[in-house]
């Protein structure tokens, strides 16, 4: 029974049933316990009664990918253009920008640059996005594959977020269609779905293998859902991984779009890792598409539809309160695109400040240019630090009890399986919550720190797991996890 008084028009029963039936792990009762720690500690020591002392000094929150709020910094000429974009004032000191601030003159020529193709970052844009800046992404693109991108074919988008949502409405026709999307996933997809009243065909990651994509599950997925009335409308890849970390291969990317074609389906990329590769290197969907197209002439490849979404939330650039992001369209139908056109008409246009920061992203400082060696040094110094943190989890990882882990590939994530005894999944069961669940609240409890359980992300039945980010600073944090670990596998032990 809704508690709202009955003068009002909205409660529980009568709002949108979708939205209710929709489920986002990451900023779910986890996130929300932890931002009350730490509004907890906030206040400082001693409690305020009757709170008790908790028994840690800080909240990390490893349940989603912000690096910033984890202390990773901003990117110097990133910033330093943004301040002049803002007030652009500063502009009329540039001998104060440059003696006495440290402002580099290619800082203050992509400011004036900028600000020449969008007048202000206060106004609207083109509904697509800042022509200059869909062609620097344009660009971009034909540099990292060796292909020609047409900047017509490119929209800027609130985070890659908002690109999901906007081809989702366009290809969620009726409550028959469905999406195949990777288990585990990010938990966008299956709410965006909920929210359509749009059907989630899930396929299994192959855990063995590195997280890769399996073909035969694919296939599987495909079948059943097809046999069940399903009209089966795209693929999604989130390469690499979101929550697995995993980065496909070559014949990976090639194997789903060769079955993409087969099935009349939109292949939908979402590549918003690509810079956090650790092994091996980045694959696009639009290299594999290209390499495709080129060795088959009979053009069996070439009305495959292919969206591909990038954004600057991730990678070494870690400005998600910016939102911005831009996915590209391939071989879609010039109808279609009208349609999509209209739709992010709608929201009229991404933030412009967002917008030039994916300008910057996709055309960072040269070598040679004056900002060069600062970046240069800022961008590693952040891809190593994720990095060296990424091999210290995964090695506390393998020494836990009942926790294996693959090794980290990609993203920002580990993504471990864990084992509990049977006494923790019968009080778990108690509690009204599954297994892993349970332990991720003990761990927050005991520890601060805040992951995500598997069940979040979808898993096969009978397996347990969490996903962690690896972007705090430090490494204290990770020795707070093995020390509960211990504590709870005796605590429960049979």
């Amino acid at each position: 029974m809704s508690s709202s008084p009955a003068v009002r028009s909205l409660n529980i029963n009568n709002i949108n049933p979708h939205v209710k039936e929709a489920k986002y792990a990451v900023r779910g009762e986890l996130a929300v316990r932890s931002e009350k720690y730490r509004a907890q500690l906030k206040k400082g020591y001693p409690p305020t009664p009757p709170e008790e002392p908790l028994p840690f000094d800080k909240v990390i929150s490893a349940n989603i990918g912000n690096p910033q709020q984890l202390d990773q910094k901003p990117i110097t000429f990133f910033r330093q253009v943004l301040s002049l974009l803002e007030y652009p004032p500063l502009l009329e000191k540039e001998d104060v920008l440059r003696n006495c601030l440290g402002y580099k003159q290619d800082v203050i020529d992509r400011a004036r640059w900028l600000l020449s193709e969008c007048q202000s970052v206060g106004a609207y844009s083109a509904s697509a996005g800042v022509p200059a800046i869909r062609e620097s992404v344009a660009r971009f693109i034909e540099q990292r594959d060796g292909y020609p991108s047409n900047f017509g074919d490119v929209y800027l988008s609130a985070g890659a977020s908002s690109g999901v949502n906007t081809l989702l409405h366009i290809i969620c026709a009726k409550p028959e269609t469905g999406i195949l999307v990777p288990i585990p996933q990010y938990p966008l997809y299956t709410a965006s779905l909920s929210v359509l009243n749009a059907r989630c065909v899930p396929y299994y990651l192959d855990e063995s293998q590195a997280w890769g994509t399996n073909l035969s599950e694919i296939r599987k997925a495909y079948d059943k859902a097809i046999g069940e009335g399903t009209d089966v409308r795209a693929i999604v890849v989130i390469n690499p991984g979101n929550p697995t970390g995993a980065s496909l291969s070559e014949d990976d990317v090639r194997g789903v779009l060769e079955f993409a074609a087969e099935k009349r389906l939109v292949m939908m990329a979402d590549e918003v890792y690509q810079t956090n590769v650790f092994q091996g290197k980045f694959h696009s969907f639009k290299k594999g598409l290209r390499d495709l197209q080129k060795a088959n002439s009979g053009g069996k490849y070439d009305n495959l539809e292919l969206a591909s979404l990038h954004s600057i939330s991730k990678g070494m650039v870690g400005e998600c309160g910016h939102r911005g992001g831009y996915f590209e369209l391939v071989g879609f139908d010039t109808e279609v695109v009208e349609q999509i056109y209209k739709f992010v008409s709608i929201s009229l246009c991404a933030p412009v400040v967002g917008q030039c920061l994916v300008e910057m992203m996709v055309n960072p400082p040269k070598e040679g240019e004056p900002s060069y060696e600062l970046y240069r040094q800022e961008y590693d110094g952040i891809f190593q630090g994720l990095k060296e943190r990424a091999q210290a989890l995964f090695n506390a990882f393998e020494e836990m009890e009942g926790v294996s882990c693959q090794d980290p590939q990609g993203s920002m994530y580990l993504f471990p399986t864990i084992t509990v005894p049977p006494k923790a999944c019968a009080q778990a069961e108690k509690e009204g919550r599954k297994p892993d669940e349970f332990y991720c609240f003990r761990l927050l409890d005991a520890t601060g720190v805040c992951v995500v359980p598997g069940s979040g992300f979808g898993q096969k039945e009978g397996s347990l797991h969490l996903r962690t980010t690896f972007l705090a600073p430090g490494t204290d944090w990770v020795g707070r996890i093995t020390k509960f670990h211990k504590e709870f596998m005796n605590e429960f032990r049979d």
